[in-house]
């Protein structure tokens, strides 16, 4: 199963485009980072297709967080897709080997790759199969600016040579790439250069992205494709997880309508 048809699954299960970033920046220690992440997919996973927890914040509480993810992958559903964001990226081997932690040992469904080291840093991402990797191309924080969107020689900003790297690179469906919300006019122009990669779309919430313009900018043909990826904006909802999640659920729906009413 290729990533494009397996995020079509779960979307299809859990009708939603929504995905629940676990980041547990603020916790002391790794059984509290367990139980808020627990309290997390309990409450939201009705309303999400997909789980995407932050590697580093496991990882500060050593070998205690490492087990902390090994627990929680099992309980994320076979119909809810698993990404683990560390974005990777490094020499061959090097890659090779946080692919087989990623893959083989956490159970990831797909990964964040940092793309920038070259096709020998993402090729060992897209040799194990059923699994897929989403290249950061144009990331939601401010400074992308200073080096993703800065032009090439004939103009092209790095991000979109990002985009066609990926796709060249892709062995068949298993690339996506990661766009910040925070930029819905990269989203569009990354979507129009890749109509039927999946897109993964951070930024909305703590970091301001607009839901609206993220989800028009990067619906594909068929009105999908993409995950509008939320951490703190449902971890520190006022209302609570399960309501913060059930209303970006309800908004992505309704800003995908707008988008494709059939």
């Amino acid at each position: 199963m290729t990533l494009v048809e397996r995020l079509d699954e779960c979307v299809a299960a859990a009708g939603s485009l929504l995905c629940v970033g676990l980041d547990p920046a603020d916790d002391a220690d790794a059984a509290a980072a367990e139980r808020r992440c627990l309290a997390i997919l309990e409450a939201t996973l009705s309303e999400a297709a997909a789980v995407k927890p932050n590697l580093a914040f496991f990882e500060q509480f050593g070998a205690a967080g490492y087990a902390v993810l090994e627990r929680l992958r099992a309980r994320v559903p076979a119909d809810r897709l698993l990404i683990l964001d560390g974005k990777r990226g490094d020499i061959g081997n090097t890659s090779a080997a946080y692919a087989r932690a990623l893959f083989d040992v956490l159970g990831a469904d797909a990964v964040t790759v940092n793309p920038l080291m070259g096709a020998d840093a993402v090729a060992p991402f897209l040799s194990h199969p059923g699994r897929g990797v989403f290249l950061v191309a144009r990331s939601s924080n401010p400074g992308a600016a200073d080096l993703l969107d800065a032009p090439l020689a004939d103009g092209t900003p790095v991000h979109r040579r990002i985009v066609e790297l990926g796709l060249r690179w892709d062995p068949g469906g298993l690339v996506g790439f990661v766009v910040g919300a925070t930029d819905p006019a990269a989203i569009a122009g990354i979507r129009a250069a890749a109509p039927y990669a999946p897109l993964l779309l951070p930024g909305v919430g703590a970091q301001g992205g607009d839901l609206e313009a993220a989800v028009r900018a990067g619906l594909d043909r068929d009105g999908g494709g993409l995950l509008l990826s939320v951490s703190r904006g449902i971890a520190a909802a006022p209302e609570g997880p399960a309501r913060a999640a059930a209303a970006l659920r309800q908004r992505i729906a309704s800003a995908r309508q707008a988008v494709s009413p059939a």
